[in-house]
């Protein structure tokens, strides 16, 4: 570090003010840019505050901030010491497996992450008015040294955007990648003008999808700030407890923390609910950027032909074609996404590993993997449903 800069590790976001917070990039308002709402003291203490991510479950805060000599915060990591790799979704279980076999003690770890949530956004947050790339680099540098000095196995620093590859890869970390698939709004007027890009087979299908999705009565409903009454948000808990039990049998989040994002950014919280019979049966949440609508998870407690989609997808893309965001992220995984308009998008995270041993033959691993990644987009890129004159028009934009 230089001699006027200083690094130290808060474990709480109740000891660090949210208007020092909001000075950091990604992490100010909506009306900001860029601005992302995982990144927002409101989301991130809430998450805390409600008991999803604590030392009891095992994201014990360690935020970085990197301040000068008279206190003034000039960055910032998100970061916590983990004994698990749960809620995380970039999967690295198997070299925790691999180096306690070996005789190594894998966790605890440092997760530079947004708890639960796998989004794209900063990780390195530069305050207003200093320089990006040398603050990045003293951040990601910053990182490494903690963990050398805390004598344990790795960081891990997941869903980078691309203008922080360079800081991690410079202080000695590892490259990953993996897939994820982003609705790309080319200014299209409407949700039809989306539809007349894609091939006609593909287009009469999801119209299909869509009326049949809608049969047996349904209606759906958006609903965001003032809309977000304790009553609404005891329903959409109970579609999220019913369908995360079944997925991972424990869900993550509680029920208190729905209250407190709807307390503190309602304005950023989309629920798209659907409706059957006068109540509600199934309904997804989503947050909202300066620039993209982030699909998190759905529920529902009746199952209908096609709803998911249509909840969860075919929704995201109108609320965001009526907003003008440039996108939808819609979450990990899932190449049914591709034949809803969905296109394949790099992710990228980056790994210190401090025992030589293991950091060599993750390496190895890593570059395998990254030449499987790219192959696997090259392909689903050749599959997606635009037409082929409209498909080489988004990729020379």
């Amino acid at each position: 570090m230089r001699q006027d800069v200083t690094i130290r590790i808060e474990r709480s976001f109740k000891t660090i003010p949210a208007d020092r917070w909001a000075t950091l990039s990604g992490a100010a308002t909506r009306s900001s840019s860029p601005y992302n709402p995982f990144n927002s003291h409101a989301y991130l203490s809430s998450l805390e505050e409600s008991g999803s991510a604590t030392l009891e479950t095992g994201w014990l805060g360690h935020h970085l901030l990197m301040e000068n000599a008279a206190g003034d915060l000039l960055g910032a990591l998100p970061c916590y010491m983990k004994n698990h790799s749960r809620g995380e979704y970039v999967f690295d279980q198997g070299w925790a497996d691999a180096f306690e076999r070996a005789g190594g003690s894998y966790y605890p770890k440092l997760q530079c992450s947004i708890p639960f949530t796998p989004a794209t956004g900063p990780r390195l947050m530069v305050a207003d008015g200093q320089d990006m790339r040398s603050t990045q680099a003293l951040l990601a540098a910053g990182l490494q040294q903690v963990t050398r000095e805390l004598k344990i196995s790795s960081a891990h620093a997941t869903f980078l955007p691309d203008n922080e590859l360079y800081a991690f890869e410079d202080a000695g970390f590892l490259h990953r990648t993996d897939q994820q698939f982003h609705f790309i709004n080319q200014g299209y007027a409407d949700h039809e003008a989306f539809l007349e890009t894609l091939a006609s087979r593909k287009r009469k299908a999801l119209r299909k999808e869509r009326r049949a999705a809608l049969e047996n009565g349904l209606s759906i409903d958006w609903l965001t700030g003032k809309d977000l009454t304790e009553e609404i948000w005891d329903q959409f808990f109970a579609f999220y407890m019913d369908t995360g039990s079944r997925k991972w049998g424990k869900p993550y989040l509680t029920r208190a923390f729905y209250s407190l994002v709807g307390e503190r950014m309602a304005d950023d919280i989309l629920l798209v609910m659907a409706k059957r019979n006068g109540r509600y049966v199934a309904g997804a949440i989503n947050f909202i950027g300066s620039d993209a609508l982030y699909g998190r998870h759905w529920g529902c407690i009746e199952d209908h032909p096609f709803l998911h989609f249509e909840v969860c997808y075919h929704q995201a893309i109108d609320f965001a074609l009526s907003r003008g965001l440039k996108r939808v992220e819609a979450g990990a995984q899932g190449e049914h996404k591709l034949a809803r308009g969905y296109q394949p998008v790099t992710t990228h995270s980056a790994h210190f590993i401090a025992h030589p041993g293991l950091r060599n033959a993750i390496a190895d691993y890593l570059q395998r993997e990254r030449e499987e990644v790219e192959q696997i987009g090259e392909y689903l890129s050749e599959h997606t449903p635009f037409r082929k004159g409209e498909r080489q028009q988004q990729d020379e934009d």
